[in-house]
């Protein structure tokens, strides 16, 4: 079991391992050198040529080729769904199938999936349940507490906060599923250094003012943003009218910063945006200090066709916010300024 007491006061790899770990109520983090290398050593552990996997549709675009791509040349098959439709996950489940992999919320299209329904569904199956809690961090939303049996994170992301590191991890429920990952990962080498080690701890003090601050923004970005005359929707947990508002109230202890929106004129909307945002940066990344903005179609999911895009319900108008500490009523002005550009 993690070891909670010297988690935050060393600096080794092992000591980021036993934070995570704690933070997450597991029985043992295995670091990694990035969050791709954490979701890879996952599947390598649990799979075998001719195994099926059942996975949100909507999950991070690397992820999703990882399996309908890579993992399919060596006899992995996949079916991805709508996970937030639980019959949608019983009915993609065959006898091949040995995984189910969700995201929630999910990147970018912000839905949100029941785990611990999710989990009875896949244990009912003799499956195993991955979550990646990426975007809620072990701060809002731990997995394993509600019968996950294995968590992965991309640490460059919120545990870290500052955009300045790589990393992820793998948190498993039990010994079992810990040593067979450990296994794996000591054979393919992706492992994390010292420093990054050091950079994440340095991190994770930090991470609930960083989370408090931060979804305080996101939640009067979405509320103003749902007024704007140049957006057309907005898709965020803590509004009453996102689809799966009272589910995020149940299971997560807030709403995170990460909103997705859609523009007025589409594509060219959103490169308009991206194009004049000024306070607020263009780029890929997500959870730290500063606020990001990228637009998925062009940039983190370009890697699907535009049928598997608008399958998984990442439209051409829609655009990614992550948005970090900054004053919101400068958030507010860099926003308004280029939403007003779009004609």
């Amino acid at each position: 079991m993690a070891k909670p007491g010297r988690a935050v006061a060393n600096h080794g790899v092992g000591d980021s391992e036993d934070c995570v770990a704690c933070l997450e109520k597991g029985f043992g983090g295995l670091a990694t050198g990035s969050g791709m290398a954490a979701i890879s050593t996952v599947f390598l552990s649990f799979l075998e040529q001719g195994a099926h996997v059942v996975a949100t549709d909507s999950i991070y675009g690397a992820s999703r080729v990882l399996l309908e791509r890579e993992l399919l040349r060596f006899g992995v098959g996949s079916t991805f769904v709508n996970s937030s439709r639980l019959d949608d996950i019983r009915r993609a489940i065959c006898p091949s199938t040995r995984l189910l992999y969700i995201e929630t919320p999910t990147n970018p299209t912000m839905q949100i999936t029941d785990i611990e329904e999710a989990a009875a569904i896949a244990h009912d199956a003799g499956l195993l349940l991955v979550v990646d809690n990426t975007f809620a961090s072990p701060y809002l939303q731990r997995p394993l507490e509600l019968g996950a049996d294995l968590v992965v994170h991309s640490l460059t992301k919120y545990l870290n906060g500052h955009s300045d590191v790589l990393g992820g991890i793998i948190v498993a429920g039990s010994e079992e599923h810990f040593l067979q990952t450990r296994r794996v990962l000591s054979h393919l080498g992706g492992i994390m250094d010292p420093h990054q080690a050091w950079l994440i701890l340095r991190g994770i003090r930090t991470l609930p003012l960083r989370m408090e601050r931060a979804q305080d923004n996101a939640m009067r970005l979405a509320t103003w943003l749902n007024q704007h005359p140049k957006v057309k929707w907005v898709c965020y947990p803590g509004l009453e009218d996102h689809p799966q508002h009272r589910l995020a109230v149940k299971q997560m202890d807030g709403f995170g910063a990460m909103i997705s929106f859609g523009v007025r004129s589409g594509m060219e909307g959103g490169k308009t945006l991206m194009n004049h945002v000024r306070l607020i940066t263009l780029a890929v990344s997500l959870g730290g200090v500063e606020s990001l903005i990228e637009y998925p179609a062009s940039m983190t999911h370009r890697g699907l066709s535009s049928e598997e895009r608008q399958q998984a319900g990442i439209s051409d108008d829609l655009v990614r916010l992550s948005v970090g500490c900054e004053a919101y009523v400068d958030l507010c002005a860099d926003l308004d300024q280029a939403l007003n550009r779009i004609p």
